[in-house]
């Protein structure tokens, strides 16, 4: 319903997530913490972790697998892919480039974008333009980290809370009144301190100094974002909704980003929805960033929860700090 161009949805959706899982209580063993303490303060209570040998590539490559199997997509019939991600496997060739080659999808553009937890959704709205203009008519949007690898895990304020996994949607056009109605997204660099990692880029390269330092870790001022996001959050999500010509009470389910189950109840109180109409597994995922959301709605509509014609409102907040919401009304 965007613009005047085709209407676009997601005609498929995967999602992978590493078999090894870290509980509370293991993390009691490395942290000064307690399994109650990160309960009240996240809802988590545990997370899936991969392995030294296991890259974010690896878990793209097999959520985007999944989503092509289940719309009956051929890579080779692939125009484009898109993988957000923070943690990609190396600064170039980007993991999209690593990915496209792995499904054989020759045929495919491919690049990696950087939103943070904000990314699947600009992610979503790149790909939608590029369909419903036209210029492409099948996309992959992955979101797909790896957070374990630049988690300090001595932090018990930031351990906690992360988890790895990616999820993948196949976009494809669909028929009227169908797939993606708006998008809004934003953001704001003066905040760009409160959730970061300062070594390892241009301003500050890799050197036995940024080492030493722990500046390779994610480093955030808590409190601060999470104001941030329980403000942000319910924002994005309304003015999504009314750009889609839609009310609050046209909404089946909200798909929010799974940083913290104090957010996600301020949201959905926010938006004056139940809890069943709310989809959450950061108690079984943690922040996944980039892939919290695309893994959330594969467990969804797998699940069997979202039905054809239901309204979903997905919305997420990021370092940046960036935000973006998608209303969607799901079907072909």
């Amino acid at each position: 319903m965007l613009g005047h161009g085709r209407n676009v949805g997601i005609v498929g959706v995967g999602s992978a997530l590493p078999e090894k899982i870290i509980t509370n209580r293991d993390l009691e063993k490395m942290v000064d913490t307690t399994t109650e303490w990160i309960v009240t303060r996240t809802g988590i209570r545990e997370r899936h972790i991969a392995g030294p040998e296991t890259a974010t590539s690896d878990l793209a490559l097999s959520a985007g697998r999944q989503a092509l199997r289940r719309a009956g997509v051929k890579a080779n019939e692939v125009d484009l892919i898109i993988i957000a991600t923070a943690t990609p496997d190396m600064a170039f060739p980007s993991t999209a480039c690593i990915v496209q080659a792995a499904l054989g999808a020759e045929s495919a553009a491919a690049f990696d974008l950087e939103a943070a937890c904000s990314g699947f959704l600009y992610g979503l709205a790149i790909a939608e333009q590029f369909i419903s203009s036209g210029i492409y008519d099948t996309a992959l949007v992955i979101g797909a980290e790896t957070l374990s690898k630049i988690t300090n895990w001595s932090d018990r304020n930031t351990c906690v809370l992360f988890g790895d996994g990616a999820g993948a949607c196949v976009l494809r056009p669909v028929s009227k009144g169908k797939g993606i109605l708006s998008h809004y997204l934003g953001a704001d660099g003066k905040g760009g301190e409160l959730l970061q990692i300062r070594g390892g880029g241009s301003r500050r390269p890799t050197s036995v100094d940024t080492l030493q330092g722990g500046l390779h870790y994610i480093e955030m001022l808590g409190s601060e974002v999470y104001k941030f996001a329980v403000r942000i959050m319910g924002e994005a999500a309304l003015e999504a909704i009314q750009r889609s010509h839609l009310s609050q009470r046209d909404i089946d389910f909200l798909i929010p980003h799974q940083a913290n189950h104090r957010i996600i109840k301020a949201v959905a109180k926010r938006l004056e929805l139940p809890p069943e109409q709310v989809v959450v597994n950061v108690d079984r995922c943690g922040n996944m960033s980039a892939a919290s959301i695309p893994v959330a709605l594969e467990e969804a509509v797998v699940g069997g929860r979202v039905k054809d014609g239901h309204i979903l409102v997905l919305v997420a907040f990021g370092a940046g700090l960036t935000w973006g919401a998608t209303v969607i009304r799901w079907g072909t």
